[in-house]
């Protein structure tokens, strides 16, 4: 037999009062009279029942009445109309229960993402919100947190507080779990929306000159290659340390990025797709393809390009050493390996590449981040604009005087004037507009002819 869902119904009840049915014992009549029940004078007095959208009979017990009834017709009957009721059995589950059901959901992610949800996860979230009751997360106690976090570091790094990066990542965690649970009915609503995050410090970036490049390469020794890759093609470290021979197309100058070697701790070093699982070729200058001849030359096509000095896959660790000392002994002190990926994206600049090749090469999902990275560095090249476009507006100018279709002001120029530079057209526009003004203070209007004046040589 099918079941039934049963009709929803509320009420308040008086658990300490009953009625009962009483019998005269002259007359036999019966009359209903209050008693004190069983649970007289124990816990709360009034029951506050209902049955829930699933048709389970629930109650909750208050105080006093008023209580008891304001949960009726405030939180019971809102939540059921709107369709925010949540079980409070399925709410009360510990946060730690729920965040581990939401790890689970994230193992297709990027290994070293993976590796750092677990990490955040056992240092930061869980200490504070592993044994708390999901329907007990409030909004201004995750507020509390942050701060905390931002001043005194956490229940295991109690003292010091943590960088702004490392709050904004720990909130992210909690934020994503509370935002399965709402997803899941285990919330009605997620209580770390709107909070209030430390701001993010920008660091500066440091961008270097070619010849910064080539004493760098130079001082770091048996790395010089790889330095000369990342600064002249702006690929990850990761995606540089799984290259392979086989990647390297020589004769067109290209480098095909297809994989990419990351570090998990606990784990090891872990190869996957690159970061934006796409597949891309960046152009070798013809200085680096020189120094990749003699890199290549001989290697079996399968074996690592830039191995460790035990033959595996590079590791960060091993990098640093030799390239912090290096970037110390060249005057660059401070200068971080990622810093080569913006040295690339200043440099392609510089040789005119506009911000969707830049996009390309760097691997970059959309042009609008590589915009927001970048976009500044195209202020500097203004000037060169404006250049190239006087030139050619001027190289039409000196076609439509030869034809005679030429305004009346350029009507006496020659090819030889409109082929000055812009500063020299700067100063003769200076000294017209000069002369004009002078004619103008003394005859009271612009001065006739004047354009036929000589132009100065």
């Amino acid at each position: 037999m099918a079941a039934t869902r049963r009709n929803p119904r509320s009420g308040v009840e008086d658990r300490w009062y009953k009625t009962v049915t009483a019998v005269d014992s002259v007359t036999g009549e019966k009359s209903r009279q209050r008693a004190k029940s069983a649970n007289y004078g124990c816990r709360k007095r009034w029951r506050a029942r209902y049955v829930d959208p699933n048709g389970v009979e629930r109650a909750e017990s208050f105080v006093t009445k008023a209580e008891a009834q304001k949960f009726l017709d405030g939180d019971v009957t809102t939540k059921v109309v709107t369709g925010t009721w949540v079980d409070p059995d399925r709410s009360g589950v510990l946060f730690e229960v729920v965040a581990e059901k939401w790890y689970t959901t994230k193992k297709l992610r990027k290994p070293k993402t993976v590796g750092g949800y677990r990490s955040l996860l056992d240092t930061l979230v869980l200490p504070r919100w592993g044994t708390v009751p999901l329907r007990d997360i409030e909004f201004e106690d995750i507020q509390e947190w942050v701060v905390t976090l931002s001043e005194s570091g956490s229940v295991r790094f109690e003292g010091r507080g943590l960088s702004a990066s490392r709050v904004k990542q720990s909130y992210q965690v909690l934020g994503q779990v509370l935002r399965f649970a709402v997803k899941a009915k285990r919330l009605a609503v997620n209580p770390a929306e709107d909070i209030e995050l430390p701001a993010l410090t920008q660091s500066e970036k440091v961008y270097l000159t070619h010849v910064q490049v080539l004493r760098l390469g130079m001082a770091v020794g048996r790395f010089r290659a790889l330095v000369l890759i990342l600064a002249y093609t702006g690929i990850r470290f990761g995606e540089a340390t799984a290259l392979r021979p086989r990647d390297f197309d020589l004769d067109a100058r290209r480098i095909r990025i297809v994989r990419s070697a990351t570090f998990v701790r606990g784990t090891g070093t872990v190869v996957s797709d690159t970061k934006n699982h796409t597949n891309r070729s960046v152009p070798i200058p013809v200085v680096l393809v020189i120094e990749l001849e003699r890199l290549l030359a001989g290697l079996d096509p399968d074996v690592l390009v830039f191995p460790s000095h035990k033959g595996g896959y590079l590791e960060s660790t091993e990098f640093r050493w030799v390239f912090d000392q290096a970037a110390e002994a060249v005057g660059l002190n401070g200068f971080v390996p990622h810093w080569l990926r913006h040295t690339a994206a200043s440099l392609a600049i510089k040789a005119g590449a506009n911000i969707k090749v830049i996009q390309k090469m760097l691997g970059h999902k959309t042009a609008t981040m590589t915009l927001d990275l970048y976009g500044h560095l195209y202020d500097d090249d203004l000037d060169a604009v404006a250049e190239r476009m006087d030139a050619g507006a001027r190289a039409v100018l000196a076609e439509l005087i030869e034809t005679g279709e030429a305004p009346e002001f350029y009507a006496n120029m020659s090819p030889a004037e409109l082929a000055r530079s812009a500063q020299g057209w700067k100063q003769w526009i200076e000294a017209e507009r000069a002369r004009t003004t002078a004619d103008q203070l003394r005859t009271g209007s612009p001065a006739e002819g004047s354009q036929q004046r000589q132009k100065p040589a």
